[in-house]
């Protein structure tokens, strides 16, 4: 029941006409009122971004803020974290190439529009982080390699907070979605970029096919998740990261054993 309801009251205010006026706002001149409240709701930390707050012209030229060039030093690890965020879960990839959030039973083959991709996953792991308004909203490579391919999915989307990934529509599987798989030193990667309800905007800043380890490769306009699919399973995760811990950019996401 609780579900059945969580659904339709989204539905209500989930479609284009919403998204487009709630965006227009959001990169309006007049919206830059609201970034001392923005900073001050959600206690962001204003040391490592790239600008003084008040030199923001809109409310999402702030929420896609870059920072300071320093900010996210990127670890010797073959893995790292692509975003500033929450791990809300990892673990293996299920022999059906299937995995579990909140309780929820996804397909990667829904997930990547083909049976035949996500075969190749079938005995690896993965990773799901989830970005708060809070965080930085920019993305990066996890790892050197080359884009295989690159490919958008996916129309509305739901919350992809903890509520949104217990009661939406499978979220992950079934929001709006930008999937890059990149050919990697330690096997194919998937970098799954999951759009978030109403203004569900995933642009590239990074146009080239090959991606170095920490570079900035896209942004995300408000919250939204980043889920990590990973074709070896001949990897380990930091030992010092566990589900529900906050990760950053840069940070040792797993090694290679």
């Amino acid at each position: 029941m609780k579900k059945r309801i969580y659904q339709n009251l989204i539905e209500l205010g989930n479609g284009k006409a919403s998204s487009a006026v709630l965006k227009r706002v959001a990169q309006s001149a007049i919206s830059r009122k609201a970034v001392p409240g923005f900073i001050k709701t959600y206690k962001i930390e204003l040391g490592d971004i790239d600008r003084p707050s008040g030199q923001y012209t809109s409310l999402h030229d702030f929420f896609t803020r870059s920072l300071k060039a320093d900010a996210r030093p990127v670890a010797g690890a073959e893995l790292v974290s692509p975003v500033d965020g929450r791990l809300e879960i990892h673990g293996a990839i299920e022999h059906d190439s299937r995995f579990k959030v909140k309780g929820i039973d996804y397909s990667l083959a829904e997930l990547l529009g083909g049976e035949q991709s996500a075969k190749r996953y079938a005995n690896g792991q993965y990773a799901i982080l989830y970005l708060s308004p809070a965080d930085y909203h920019r993305i990066h490579s996890p790892a050197d390699g080359e884009v295989v391919k690159q490919y958008m999915l996916g129309e509305k989307s739901y919350p992809v907070n903890r509520l949104g990934l217990t009661y939406g529509k499978s979220p992950i599987s079934g929001n709006r979605r930008l999937i890059t798989e990149l050919e990697t030193p330690h096997g194919r990667i998937l970098v799954v970029k999951v759009g978030a309800m109403y203004v569900n905007s995933i642009e590239l800043t990074e146009f080239g096919n090959e991606w170095q380890k920490g570079q900035e490769v896209a942004y995300f306009s408000f919250g939204s998740t980043v889920a990590l699919f990973f074709e070896s399973a001949h990897l380990q995760f930091d030992a010092k990261i566990h589900d529900g811990d906050r990760v950053k950019v840069g940070e040792p996401l797993a090694y290679m054993v």
